[in-house]
């Protein structure tokens, strides 16, 4: 018991310059209760329990379920404005530790806000521990174990062949902003987890696209957030790309794109997203 009250405090801490007990105690919550969540794959989680009603604003990354797109959007969760926040009065605001500077976390516990944030790794194990210490610290732990239990069934689903197809992931807003994926990110998690290898691991992160880099990679398979691909007027705008058609993705037209929101929340629907990716990579 000791060790479980332990953890469920040590989740709950903030960025701030001294934690209170504000900030650090998660309290039961109240039906009035409104929170602002700083995170798509938290608003899934929040949604999933039943506590979807008490979400008051989101950052634009919290479209899952569809009824979230209604809520009041308070900018991207690395870019996020606490006059907004503050605006929709929350009782509690709740984000990934790492997105969260000391500054804004600083801004909230003047203005009397509760901050709870966790920490996100992409990885399986990453999801379901956002899950259960969101949930442990919210007081509806059962609900976030039956969560994890479809997580798991997902999951099993997954089809993976037995040689893993070289993944090129390309991020695109146009032609004028092409960049290709390295490695350290979560779509290079997610691929994977689907039984892919990414094409790309001389750097991290992200570079511009070159038609070298293209064409040394020579992926199998090239990846793209659908809004992406559409970006760039689909497949055939992709195989104008100078380099596309010397790799034997772009021989083999094997181009594919997902939801980006999907593929890289790893909240709950990581499973679907993988057994997705799988399907389409392999």
């Amino acid at each position: 018991m000791k060790l479980t009250l332990l953890a469920a405090a040590l989740t709950v801490l903030s960025l701030g310059a001294c934690n209170t007990k504000k900030e650090t105690k998660a309290e039961g919550l109240a039906d009035s209760t409104k929170i602002v969540s700083l995170s798509g794959a938290i608003s899934e989680v929040l949604a999933g329990t039943g506590l979807e009603k008490n979400i008051v604003g989101t950052d634009i990354t919290s479209n899952y379920p569809e009824s979230l797109k209604a809520k009041p959007k308070v900018g991207h969760n690395k870019n996020i404005n606490a006059e907004g926040i503050m605006a929709l009065q929350p009782d509690l605001v709740i984000g990934i530790k790492k997105d969260i500077s000391p500054a804004l976390a600083a801004q909230f516990k003047t203005a009397g806000v509760k901050l709870l944030l966790v920490d996100q790794e992409f990885s399986i194990h990453g999801t379901k521990h956002l899950i259960s210490t969101l949930t442990d610290s919210l007081h509806v732990k059962p609900k976030g174990d039956s969560l994890i239990k479809v997580l798991d069934a997902d999951l099993a689903k997954v089809k993976m062949a037995a040689k893993k197809p070289k993944v090129l992931f390309i991020y695109a807003r146009g032609a004028g902003t092409i960049m290709v994926g390295g490695t350290g990110t979560q779509v290079e998690s997610a691929i994977k987890l689907a039984g892919g290898q990414n094409a790309v691991t001389e750097f991290p992160d992200y570079k511009p696209l070159t038609a070298e880099a293209l064409v040394k990679a020579n992926p199998d398979v090239i990846l793209f957030f659908d809004s992406g691909l559409q970006s760039l007027g689909g497949p055939d705008g992709v195989a104008k790309i100078q380099g596309i058609k010397e790799t034997n993705a772009g021989k083999n037209k094997k181009i594919i794109s997902m939801d980006g929101e999907l593929l890289g929340s790893f909240g709950p629907r990581l499973g679907i997203a993988i057994q997705e990716l799988a399907a389409k990579i392999n």
